[in-house]
């Protein structure tokens, strides 16, 4: 059995004198229990709150997930917030901020823990062996828009760091935690910052308006689509009403999967709930 450690409040002075960013996090807006950080973050947002503001909660009792799924996360053992972003993308490449928040976290999870860590289009970390994939976190962005202008985008992130699987019933089957894969607890606090700053790392190349974007996002994408667990697998993708069946061959420079279907047509999916077949 993992060793475990008492379930402490996130040490937030701590996180502040220790952080050393220029935007991400800069100002941070802590709750011990919350009913969701995104829809805290988008009232702030909408309040003028600047870009790279963090919502960060010790727990969440109304946390969602992509196609209205709720996200469980008891109290003090996992990682839960929301960013708000500012940036010149147009709507239609919203996806893009999704991205390179997975991207940045995925790769500081990695660093701190040493676990490596997949993505599961479009939005979820994932550990395990092809088939066997465990969720480890799910990201959610939602945008505001003045007229066709991007207003602020805000981008929830749950991470379930030191928590047996087994807790969270049902809702969330497929679950797994860094704790679980480690058999040791992770310090919440020290990963919170590893993440804050590789998002930083990423979103600073970025800013600029869309020829900063189009400079940095090869290599944000070619970079997230090496850890897609989707790509070259045999697949269901849920558009609406409507079901997709097809082998994923890749995803373009928004994101975007591309899916071959067994009639030899090509698919470009935006939005959608993938189901992968068993390897």
């Amino acid at each position: 059995m993992p060793s475990t450690i008492e379930p402490r409040a996130l040490p937030i002075a701590q996180i502040e004198r220790e952080l050393g960013t220029r935007l991400i996090g800069r100002r941070i807006d802590y709750h011990a229990t919350i009913g969701s950080t995104n829809e805290e973050a988008k009232a702030l947002a909408a309040g003028g709150a600047p870009d790279g503001t963090l919502v960060v909660a010790d727990e969440q009792t109304a946390g969602k997930g992509r196609m209205g799924r709720r996200w469980l996360a008891p109290p003090n053992r996992c990682l839960l917030m929301s960013l708000i972003l500012r940036t010149e993308l147009p709507p239609t490449r919203a996806g893009r901020l999704t991205m390179l928040c997975s991207l940045a976290a995925a790769e500081a999870i990695e660093a701190h823990t040493g676990l490596r860590v997949g993505i599961k289009w479009p939005n979820d970390l994932v550990i395990g062996r092809p088939g066997a994939e465990g969720k480890v976190a799910g990201l959610l962005t939602e945008t505001s828009l003045i007229g066709d202008r991007l207003a602020f985008a805000v981008v929830g992130m749950g991470i379930n760091v030191n928590l047996e699987p087994a807790t969270l019933g049902p809702v969330m089957a497929t679950a797994t935690s860094l704790q679980a894969e480690l058999g040791r607890p992770v310090d919440r606090a020290g990963l919170l910052i590893a993440i804050l700053r590789r998002i930083e790392a990423l979103y600073l190349d970025t800013r600029g308006g869309m020829t900063a974007w189009q400079a940095a996002q090869p290599a944000i994408h070619a970079a997230w689509a090496e850890r897609l667990v989707t790509t070259g697998r045999e697949v269901t993708v849920t558009v609406g009403e409507r079901a997709v069946h097809g082998v994923v061959e890749g995803v373009d420079l928004d994101g975007a999967l591309l899916v071959r279907d067994m009639a030899g047509n090509l698919h470009r999916i935006v939005i959608g709930d993938v189901s992968l077949r068993a390897t």
